[in-house]
């Protein structure tokens, strides 16, 4: 990649961020808007001074909420769209469950996975994992069936078996979208470790949110949503790192 095109893959996301909390502050400042309803820049960045400990020790358990539920979809999704890749009669009889679970309102779903599981981690690991498996599976499906004909023909016709096929062809060709599909989850995983502690917690970002909405303490809400915000940039990067590695040859022209 040329120097330009690294100023814009690095610059350009650090300057529009700078614009917007610039925009943020202006408006804050022009029209004198009141901090318990939407505080400035400035008073979250004092809201964060503040208490430095409470919020690292809040950031990692939503954190680690977020990065295990992920983990166990990639780990289920995964074999699943395999399976269903390789068997059309399978993936008849799976789609319209997956479809139908993917449409139930996950906000609804939490009440239910508190009474069942109680107020620990696992139901907000079990509630990432239900807003990651879709993605994953339906990135991981139509990437693996994707696999160009005549490249399965070529595998066939060097006497390959199919797991050498699968491994040596259908597998890699598919990577990219399932690097799309782990990306999308990502994102989804962090909206359902908050949905998740919303409904019933006693740590993490969604948990202060809560307890700053019963306090009218707005500052410390925009502070564990830039905490929030943070950790979804930090993964979706770190997962876009991670493809640049191990799909070199996958990376668009410039």
């Amino acid at each position: 990649m040329s120097r330009s095109g690294r100023w814009a893959s690095r610059g350009l996301p650090v300057l529009g961020m700078a614009l917007v909390i610039g925009l943020w502050w202006l408006v804050t400042a022009a029209f004198g808007i009141e901090e318990f309803l939407v505080p400035s820049p400035g008073d979250v960045v004092a809201a964060l001074a503040e208490q430095p400990g409470f919020f690292l020790a809040q950031t990692w358990v939503t954190l680690a909420e977020t990065v295990e539920g992920f983990a166990l979809s990639v780990a289920v999704g995964v074999p699943v769209a395999v399976a269903i890749a390789a068997s059309r009669l399978l993936e008849h009889m799976v789609y319209p469950l997956l479809l139908a679970v993917n449409a139930v309102p996950k906000i609804a779903i939490a009440p239910i996975l508190v009474v069942w599981m109680g107020f620990g981690q696992l139901p907000k690991v079990v509630m990432v994992f239900l807003l990651c498996f879709f993605p994953i599976v339906i990135a991981t499906a139509t990437g693996l069936k994707s696999t160009p004909a005549e490249l399965v023909e070529l595998a066939r016709s060097l006497a390959a078996g199919p797991l050498q096929t699968f491994f040596k062809i259908r597998f890699p060709y598919a990577l990219p979208q399932i690097m799309v599909g782990l990306k999308v989850s990502i994102t989804l995983a962090v909206i359902g470790a908050v949905i998740a502690e919303f409904v019933g917690a006693d740590a993490g970002l969604g948990f202060v949110i809560v307890q700053s909405g019963a306090s009218a303490d707005t500052a410390l809400a925009f502070a564990a949503m830039t905490l929030l915000g943070a950790i979804s940039i930090g993964l979706f990067y770190g997962l876009s790192a991670l493809e640049r590695l191990l799909l070199p040859w996958a990376e668009p022209n410039p």
